[in-house]
């Protein structure tokens, strides 16, 4: 089971006007990701479009630029089509995988998941669209830890905007994502669960653009070096498994929760006042020891440094995700590491006491 080319022209050729009915696409915008294929019946007043029950030998098919047209046979996938033209179903015809622009790995995900049965008379036709799907809104629900290495302080940070993805692999998509029998698949798809692993991958972003030095007030420019660490993130959870790749990303604004703010001002406002001793000439610990008054931001949450070596006041890593110590368990070895443990974890030296 396969289909032919029947013209190459699906916007300009005139064959189409010829037949009186044949299958597209129904509704395709920037929200539809995917939407099952109806059939066009011209009539003296004018198209109907009527749900296809079955594909039958001969049975025409319109693929617009930017689609990928998906034929199946009881459920799986038997031939497709990524190549703008007129095509007809030949029942008896081998598949005839017409790659278009996409990469050799589409190939590869179809002849994994291909059918290789006799027809079984219930055929469906499903298009993909392949376009650049924009402006996907996100927020950070809570704030997002940020360590500055100028300010020495662990800040938190909201920021919202929008981002854009492109499917790379359309059947690796139409198998891991596409609900079967699904009619269609929105944009909507993307919002619960999708958005929860690009708020993850963005916290993971900034957590190693903060222990490569980037200054908290510099991050809105870093917009290409954010989407390459995304790109790492995300690689295996999008491209790999569901054949996803983000695009761009555009961060609108970031703010900051009101004592990050007032750390920021009170640093601020000292720099104007004592501009011989500005943290630009002397280094952000001496600023954050000399400038820094006891009921300041940075005294109200008391530092902590983790196993994985990162700095945090929460009760959380912001790297690794490791619970605060407690307290209380805090002893230090003879060779200079602090432990919570009866034993040392670098030298194996007992606690002292009694424990």
């Amino acid at each position: 089971m396969g289909i032919i080319r029947a013209a190459a022209n699906a916007v300009s050729g005139s064959l189409a006007g010829q037949w009186l009915d044949y299958i597209v696409s129904g509704r395709m915008d920037n929200n539809i990701l995917m939407t099952r294929g109806v059939r066009v019946i011209r009539t003296k007043d004018g198209n109907q479009y009527k749900p296809i029950h079955t594909i039958t030998n001969g049975s025409r098919i319109m693929i617009a630029p930017n689609q990928l047209m998906i034929l199946c046979d009881g459920g799986r996938v038997v031939d497709y089509c990524a190549s703008e033209g007129y095509y007809e179903v030949y029942l008896s015809a081998a598949p005839s995988m017409f790659n278009g622009e996409l990469g050799s790995a589409v190939r590869d995900t179809f002849h994994r998941m291909k059918y290789n049965g006799q027809p079984s008379g219930s055929q469906e036709v499903y298009f993909i669209n392949l376009q650049e799907i924009k402006n996907l809104k996100f927020g950070t629900r809570n704030p997002l830890q940020y360590f500055d290495n100028f300010y020495q302080a662990e800040l938190f940070i909201r920021c919202h905007g929008t981002y854009s993805i492109k499917i790379t692999d359309p059947l690796k998509f139409f198998e891991e994502v596409v609900p079967r029998n699904a009619s269609y698949v929105s944009t909507i798809v993307l919002s619960d669960q999708y958005l929860e692993e690009f708020l993850m991958a963005l916290q993971s972003a900034f957590s190693t653009m903060s222990q490569d030095g980037v200054r908290i007030s510099n991050l809105g420019a870093k917009g290409v070096d954010i989407i390459q660490h995304l790109d790492r993130q995300l690689d295996q959870l999008w491209k790999e498994k569901r054949g996803i790749e983000l695009v761009s990303v555009g961060i609108g604004n970031i703010s900051y929760d009101e004592e990050s703010r007032a750390l920021i001002q009170m640093r601020s406002r000292n720099a104007m006042l004592n501009p011989e001793r500005h943290p630009e000439k002397n280094n952000s610990q001496n600023f954050s020891e000399h400038h820094a008054p006891s009921d300041s931001p940075v005294n109200l949450r008391k530092v902590w440094a983790c196993q994985c070596g990162s700095k945090n006041y929460g009760n959380f890593c912001a790297v690794c995700g490791r619970a605060k110590p407690d307290s209380s368990r805090l002893w230090v070895c003879p060779c200079g590491l602090t432990n919570t443990g009866n034993f040392c974890t670098e030298c194996g030296t007992k606690r002292p006491g009694n424990f």
